[in-house]
């Protein structure tokens, strides 16, 4: 067997079987678990997915939000047990696999196209069946 067949094998009973498939461009709600002192809380963080990279128990996902105009990025271990749940908010349709140009972006065009409207765009208006 190879190393990395091993390394996977013994890292497979890791990973999260419940997650849902969140692609680059989503809006998610990540439910972070924060330990401070004796006290644990969970810290919701909100924003949009802007890279994922990595695979198996090593993948990451990053996360930006927007507060009081500064931009915020947060990376996250997708199967990291501080990670409560992952909740998907609105899917947006990209064409790109890292959203790196959003960083530059400012107002309006910093938003994404929703994905469910763009579902329709193959179609012509004269198409439609009567």
């Amino acid at each position: 067997m190879s190393t990395q067949l091993l390394i996977e094998s013994l890292s497979a009973h890791h990973l999260k079987k419940d997650l849902p498939s969140v692609q680059v461009g989503d809006t998610v709600n990540v439910h972070f678990r924060i330990v401070e002192g004796d006290k644990e809380r969970t810290q919701v963080f909100q924003g949009v997915v802007i890279s994922k990279k990595g695979r198996g128990i090593n993948q990451m996902m990053t996360v930006r939000k927007i507060v009081d105009e500064v931009g915020i990025e947060r990376q996250f271990p997708v199967h990291s047990p501080m990670v409560s749940k992952y909740e998907i908010m609105r899917r947006g349709d990209v064409r790109r696999a890292k959203l790196y140009y959003l960083r530059d972006r400012a107002g309006k065009s910093r938003r994404l196209r929703d994905r469910r409207r763009a579902m329709g765009k193959g179609e012509s208006k004269g198409s439609a069946k009567a």
